[in-house]
Formats: structure tokens, sequence, C-alpha cells
């Protein structure tokens, strides 16, 4: 059953908000920015705010920048690596043989 309570769902001294609760806004600038594949957004920013050289591109992540032709290239990311990816590219072959007979010498009892 509903009940005949009008401001259901509001809560008190909600109401419009207009131009003359809350101030004047300052005054905008809409910039465009191009990512690598070729979207296009324009965050607003104040007058006197210092604009930002990349922007994140909000449909694809990649960095965009304000020169269309030019924009910044995508990130480069590195594939994952395993602990035995990284011992592998310090260490060669015949270091890990003579680390390996090492410790099975040490485990024999013979050093």
């Amino acid at each position: 059953m509903a009940s005949g309570n009008a401001i259901r769902g509001s809560r008190v001294g909600a109401g419009p908000m207009g131009e003359a609760e809350r101030g004047e806004s300052a005054p905008r600038l809409r910039i465009s920015f191009w990512c690598s594949n070729g979207h296009e957004t324009q965050p607003s920013f104040a007058s006197d705010a210092q604009v930002p050289e990349t922007w994140d591109c909000p449909r694809c992540g990649f960095p965009a920048g304000q020169d269309e032709d030019n924009p910044p290239a995508p990130p480069r990311t590195e594939p994952y690596k395993t602990h035995l990816a990284y011992v592998r590219e310090r260490r060669s072959d015949a270091d890990g043989e003579a680390i390996l007979a090492e410790a099975l010498a040490k485990l024999r009892g013979e050093i």
C-alpha cells in the first residue's frame, strides 16, 4: 500500500539549486585531446587552470594529446615474466649447471 507522503525519497532541504544559491560558475574552456586510436575527448577546465599535456582517453585508456595528427604513443605492455624467466636473464646455462653441481655436492656431503 502506498502512503500519502508526497515527499517520499527526498531529504529535507532538497530542492532545485540555481545560480542564486550556489553562486556563479567559473568560466570554462573545453580542450580537445586525441589518443592513438583516434578517439576524441573534450574535458572542461577552468579558464585560469593549467591544462595538462596528456589526458587519459575514457574509451580505451591510452594517453591522449592535444595534437590530432601526432597523438602520444600507447604504453608498451610487457608480458608477465615468471621467476624462472628473470633467473634465466641473469644467469647462463653454464652458471646454472655450476650452481646445481655445487648444491648437489653440498647435499651429498662432499663439501
